[in-house]
């Protein structure tokens, strides 16, 4: 492998963009690393995205190429026709979801994990980002109001805050959850209370809230004032209470499946969630000073010092 561009991952294989925009797939075949059936319409590839077994790729004209396996997004014929001006695409565990030039939305894959959209298609008109659970799309307007679906319990079904959720800025995700920060510094949740859709417990303290970041399970939130707000799942880093009172003048917030790393302001980091996800740095925090940037893996961080 020469000159690769970016790499994309399901499960179990690989698929890389190479400089001339062509595609290179290896792994397991049923998982989108064998994409000999589609390879010589692999050409001019503007970007690769991945569910958990299968691949999509957005061609310079527009249309997409999928491989991989059919009921995860790996068989489009069903939507072909309508995958024209295709501008971006997002991914669940099990679906694909394209925005189109015109704003409109066109999905595929498995129907329960956002595979299907005929119930919201009406309203899916202007849609300037989509995010996406384990198993659920969430879609802005340009109007800033929300559309989604999907599992109904994992992020699909947003009607019981449906109305809070008004200049919408921007929406993360965990597995089974959706956070939005409003253009008030507000934030809404939804979805599986344990994996942050309950923020009822600090819904008093999210105020001024400037970046929302995610782990598997649980949101971290920096205010305006520099400080941190967390909830989701305690051990996924929901809980930071063991590291609040040096989460002050946090500038950065990043995420590992399991743990977030914050870079405050003298560039030193602080780390909290499972160990084996990173929350842990104490073997390395006196050599933690002058970070300049950090960088995640699904279950480790790495820091770029100064020198």
């Amino acid at each position: 492998l020469r000159s690769v561009r970016q790499v994309q991952a399901t499960d179990r294989a690989f698929a890389a963009m190479l400089e001339d925009n062509s595609v290179v797939a290896w792994g397991n075949a049923a998982c989108g690393g064998d994409c000999s059936a589609v390879e010589d319409q692999l050409m001019g590839v503007k970007q690769v995205q991945a569910t958990s077994s299968a691949f999509a790729a957005i061609l310079e004209d527009g249309s997409v190429v999928t491989w991989g396996y059919p009921r995860s997004g790996g068989h489009s014929s069903s939507v072909q026709d309508q995958l024209r001006s295709v501008q971006r695409v997002q991914a669940t565990r099990e679906a694909f979801a394209a925005i189109l030039e015109d704003g409109s939305v066109v999905s595929w894959g498995f129907f329960r994990s956002g595979g299907d959209s005929s119930d919201v298609q009406d309203r899916l008109r202007n849609v300037q980002e989509i995010q996406a659970t384990g198993s659920a799309f969430a879609a802005i307007l340009s109007d800033g109001s929300v559309v989604t679906w999907g599992d109904p319990e994992l992020g699909g079904d947003c009607s019981a805050v449906q109305d809070q959720l008004r200049n919408v800025q921007q929406i993360q995700a965990t597995e089974e959850a959706f956070a939005a920060i409003l253009e008030d510094g507000s934030v809404v949740t939804w979805g599986s209370g344990y994996y942050g859709g309950e923020s009822d417990a600090v819904q008093h303290l999210l105020r001024n809230v400037q970046q929302l970041e995610a782990t598997s399970s649980a949101f971290a939130a920096i205010l305006s004032d520099g400080s941190v707000v967390t909830w989701g799942n305690p051990t996924c880093g929901g809980d930071s209470s063991a590291v609040r009172p040096q989460l002050r003048n946090v500038q950065q917030l990043h995420a590992t499946k399991g743990a977030f790393a914050a870079i405050l302001s003298d560039l030193s980091v602080v780390t909290w969630g499972k160990a084996e996800s990173g929350g842990d740095s104490s073997s390395v925090q006196h050599k933690l000073r002058n970070v300049q940037q950090l960088q995640a893996t699904g279950f480790a961080f790495a820091a770029i010092l100064e020198d």
